[in-house]
């Protein structure tokens, strides 16, 4: 796959995870026999819909992709984060149904023991049962994070290393453990849950419908797509740039390629929350596609962190309803391609229009 990024738009994460391996033809690059990880993030008890956890259906449909094709040693592994407990995650989250309706065993890397990986002079601990695990699927979710912007791929990780570890990994400053341990626990492949992701925070509470599936090999490249989505620069989060340069993966970038598997639609819109009302409230939108909406309102979350979104002079008009139409708002997303200012894509991302409309205020 190299710098390839496969995507998919919709809100059947099952089907959309199943076609997008399919696609790539995993089956065939996981070694016959392999006893395979699915690491989904269960950072606390919270259901998907809240925007913080893995949603079950993502990871069923890779379940129902590799038992078709003949593996049935999986294991789901998870440990959520200090002061969470685990086994509640997998209860309230549906992963405890799931691996009974599947006959897979879920796997408390809470309780579990661990051992030392050593990277560049810095020392990890893991959990042991990383030892066991031939082939690693990572199922992170598209969300923000409130000390490190995001949180995807690479952070993900987190929940393989024993409480202890967790503790110390935030007195040396997150950016440089989290990629460090990106290069001592390889990932083989990311399957990225952006159908619901918080705004803001890795516990939710804030969810933004993004509407997509993200799948990569690169966790580097996933990563700093992802960040692009979000309106960040891969610079903007360390651990990225980090990773790059512990050759872990490679940058997103001109050369980067990614495949759409099918373009998005307009899909039932989740109730908005009061933080994101009130982001909405300077839009206005017609038949909006939820990952074309979904980027813009993670736009205007940077640019309200910046101090600019009260200078914005116009509402942003952003739908398929729109097209065909024209004039001095600000046009999001190419159904609004005949007003005088419009961001191009469809979708574009948030970085996209944050660059727009920085360019709009001087």
């Amino acid at each position: 796959m190299g710098e390839t990024l496969y995507v998919s738009y919709g809100q059947h994460g099952l089907e959309m995870v199943k076609e997008l391996l399919h696609k790539v033809d995993v089956a065939k690059k996981i070694p016959s026999g392999a006893r395979i990880g699915l690491k989904p993030n269960l950072v606390v008890a919270r259901p998907s819909q809240e925007g913080a956890t893995t949603a079950p259906e993502v990871v069923e449909g890779a379940i129902q992709y590799l038992q078709e094709h003949g593996f049935s040693d999986l294991v789901i592994l998870e440990g959520s984060w200090i002061g969470a407990s685990t086994q509640h995650a997998f209860q309230v989250c549906g992963y405890a149904d799931l691996a009974q309706r599947y006959g897979i065993d879920l796997v408390d890397l809470q309780q579990d023991g661990f051992h030392t990986r050593h990277v560049e002079g810095l020392d990890l601990k893991v959990c042991n049962t990383m030892n066991t695990i031939d082939y690693l699927i990572n199922f992170p979710v598209l969300k923000g994070h409130c000390q490190t912007k995001i949180t995807c791929a690479l952070k993900n990780l987190k929940g393989c290393i024993p409480n202890g570890e967790k503790r110390r990994f935030h007195s040396l400053g997150l950016h440089r453990p989290i990629a460090y341990l990106s290069k001592a626990v390889p990932i083989d492949l990311v399957v990225v849950d952006g159908l619901l992701g918080d705004l803001d925070f890795e516990e939710g509470g804030n969810p933004v419908q993004m509407d997509r599936i993200i799948l990569g090999t690169d966790p580097v490249l996933v990563d700093s797509y992802v960040a692009h989505l979000l309106g960040w620069e891969p610079a903007d989060i360390p651990y990225i740039e980090l990773a790059a340069r512990l050759e872990v993966g490679r940058i997103f970038g001109p050369s980067s390629e990614v495949v759409v598997l099918n373009a998005q639609h307009t899909t039932d819109r989740i109730k908005p929350t009061r933080q994101v009302q009130e982001l909405a409230r300077h839009i206005t939108e017609d038949q909006a596609c939820s990952a074309c909406y979904g980027s813009l309102i993670h736009a205007l979350g940077r640019l309200r962190e910046g101090g600019f979104l009260d200078r914005i002079p116009h509402k942003f008009v952003i739908g398929q309803g729109f097209q065909g139409q024209g004039g001095m708002e600000f046009g999001v997303g190419s159904c609004t391609r005949g007003f005088d200012r419009y961001v191009q894509g469809c979708p574009p991302t948030a970085r996209e229009i944050l660059d727009f409309l920085l360019d709009q205020l001087g």
